[in-house]
């Protein structure tokens, strides 16, 4: 009885001694405590030693108590903890905890601080009011409740895996952020982080503000920001999250991964991608934001999925994310921009841009309109279940015809582009997406002036895209003076000018229409025959039956009989087509070509416009051609 008595007395003796103990630092690498009872147990975790006393460690920690006991040797006071989580900073909280010592904590070493208390086993079944009891008092009751200091605990998570894993404290940051994050924003109270320029009256600028300062209101993208500093990991968990909580419109969520895209990839929009320790990061990153993008149409914008889409290209991502963002384009393309187009082509190709992607881009677009939406790989089975043919808007194709012209004409500056490739892309849109055909025509304008090796056959192929009735008044006296272009072509042109100028002149538009679709039948209909380099006898004819005026000539007609006989009407039908005018360097072009085409054609025959003297026109080399019309 005396012995037990005596044993609770110096217990309560060195108690009261330790309360007010405190570990100081004598050396760089030995803990001692300031106290004046000897130190009698070393504490080696790491390379740091800890002097101090068992009772007050082994009262509140069950591993500390099993490794002493495992100890055989009575006169060996040192034992060696060498995978503490957190180290020696996080064991020192524990060891002043149990000392009764002041404990500071913090969204810094919580974390720390509760996986070390975990390995050390302090658990309440050790002693009541325990550290693991506190330090989760702690988390709940002030680091959740709080949105920066839940960020901050988050990130101080991944060096401690798989401890903070495993102890849940992963889960429980992501769900109190993702909490935060899909709260309406009118009750949004703490502060945050939001990348906007302040409004004058907020910095005092505003000449008109009177002193008052408003309550802003918070914007629904307010926590985009400060999600940025997450690593990808963690931002996957914690998007998937806040998609989960369904209180979060797809476009805030295509925001954020848009701000977080520009943040952690180098480079991204600007097109200097690739360093060389930055690519196997990089390229996961993308894949990821890619399958994280929203399900909604218009969740991001058209111009960011492209500008995914050339990333995707650059570091050479999976197939199944560049299908992915195919379809998503192609649902959307009438909002695509030609320089979003412009996706640089891999290493090794021979033209400067992609444009097989851009091919299947639209490819996608023509798909929408015939419902044949084709059933995409397994992996993106649950994506396609939320899709269903669009039916496409007439203003969508006109728009993605104007889209697909300029990029044409922009792709048209290469000089390694394949014939092929240029047709096969302007000829994947109908005939009542382009209901004017000027931008093709400056397209195949520059492509005929940067490829000028091109055949016979193949001037043919790429002008029989061009529907010369399609063409402004504007693009036609372009084309007939263009001398890249066939004589054909140039026939039709003058051919479908003349009708219409015809037309407006008489003022008879409707009866007009009439005639007009009839006599396109057997011009505009761009088989081999037509498109012979040289006008044909039906074409002259044609022609001079139009009444062609060149320069300040007067009115000539085919039959000078007729002439005579009906000058009257010719009079009365002068007035009609006025001002409807052959251009002087095309008729003598037109003319002194077929001159040539002649088995007895004279040397003398040119091109140019003054070739056809005006003062003596029975000289012309025409009129004594077989191919005569007169």
């Amino acid at each position: 009885m005396i012995v037990i008595l005596w044993q609770l007395f110096l217990s309560i003796a060195i108690l009261s001694q330790l309360s007010c103990a405190r570990l100081s630092l004598r050396l760089s690498c030995d803990r001692f405590v300031a106290t004046e009872l000897a130190t009698d147990i070393i504490v080696h975790v790491g390379e740091v030693k800890f002097h101090l006393h068992k009772f007050p460690l082994l009262s509140k920690s069950a591993r500390l108590q099993k490794l002493v006991a495992a100890t055989n040797d009575e006169s060996n006071n040192e034992i060696h903890i060498l995978n503490v989580p957190g180290g020696p900073a996080a064991f020192e909280i524990c060891a002043k905890f149990c000392y009764g010592m002041t404990v500071i904590l913090n969204a810094y070493n919580v974390v720390a601080a509760r996986c070390a208390a975990e390995y050390l086993e302090m658990h309440e079944s050790v002693e009541k009011g325990n550290l693991i009891y506190k330090i989760e008092v702690f988390l709940d009751t002030s680091i959740f409740r709080s949105w920066k200091d839940s960020i901050i605990v988050l990130q101080t998570t991944k060096s401690l895996l798989p401890w903070s894993e495993d102890l849940k404290l992963v889960s429980h940051c992501i769900d109190s952020i993702a909490s935060k994050a899909s709260i309406d924003a009118s009750m949004v109270e703490w502060s945050y982080t939001y990348n906007r320029k302040k409004l004058p009256s907020e910095n005092g600028l505003d000449t008109q503000w009177n002193g008052v300062k408003k309550q802003q209101s918070v914007p629904k993208d307010w926590w985009v920001e400060d999600l940025c500093e997450l690593e990808m990991d963690f931002y996957r968990r914690l998007i998937m999250a806040i998609k989960a909580k369904g209180r979060m419109s797809g476009k805030v969520i295509g925001e954020a991964l848009k701000a977080y895209t520009y943040r952690r990839i180098r480079g991204f929009g600007r097109g200097s991608l690739i360093h060389e320790g930055d690519v196997m990061k990089s390229r996961s990153l993308l894949e990821t934001i890619i399958w994280l993008l929203p399900f909604e149409k218009g969740s991001v914008s058209c111009s960011f999925l492209l500008k995914l889409l050339t990333a995707a290209s650059l570091l050479d991502s999976g197939e199944m994310g560049k299908k992915e963002l195919i379809k998503r384009i192609g649902r959307q393309l009438e909002e695509a921009s030609v320089p979003d187009l412009l996706i640089p082509s891999m290493s090794g190709e021979d033209t400067v841009y992609d444009t097989n992607m851009v091919l299947s881009i639209v490819e996608e677009f023509v798909m929408q309109d015939s419902g044949a939406a084709h059933t995409s790989p397994k992996a993106s089975e649950v994506l396609e279940e939320t899709r269903s043919p669009a039916i496409v808007s007439g203003s969508s194709k006109i728009s993605v015809a104007k889209l697909v012209d300029g990029y044409l004409a922009e792709i048209a500056k290469d000089p390694k582009l394949p014939l092929s490739k240029f047709v096969d892309l302007a000829e994947m849109l109908s005939a009542d997406s382009r209901p004017v055909h000027d931008g093709l025509y400056r397209a195949i304008d520059r492509y005929l002036k940067e490829h000028p090796g091109l055949s016979k056959s193949e001037r043919k192929k790429i002008c029989g895209l061009m529907d010369c009735k399609k063409l402004s008044a504007d693009a036609c006296s372009h084309a007939v003076q263009n001398e890249r272009l066939p004589l054909r072509a140039v026939v039709q042109v003058l051919f479908f000018e003349q009708v219409r100028a015809a037309a407006t002149a008489a003022g008879r538009t409707e009866n007009c229409g009439g005639s007009y679709g009839s006599s396109s039948s057997g011009v505009t209909t761009n088989t081999e025959d037509d498109w012979d380099g040289l006008p044909t006898v039906e074409d002259l004819k044609l022609l001079k039956s139009m009444k062609l005026v060149g320069g300040g000539e007067s009115e000539r007609s085919s039959d000078s009989n007729a002439a005579s006989k009906n000058q009257g009407n010719d009079r009365a039908g002068n007035g009609k087509v006025k001002g409807i005018m052959m251009p002087k360097k095309i008729l003598g072009k037109l003319l002194s070509s077929k001159g040539q085409g002649g088995e007895n054609t004279s040397s003398d025959t040119s091109g140019s416009p003054g070739s056809a003297n005006q003062d003596e026109p029975k000289s012309t080399p025409l009129r004594n051609t077989r191919y005569s019309v007169s």
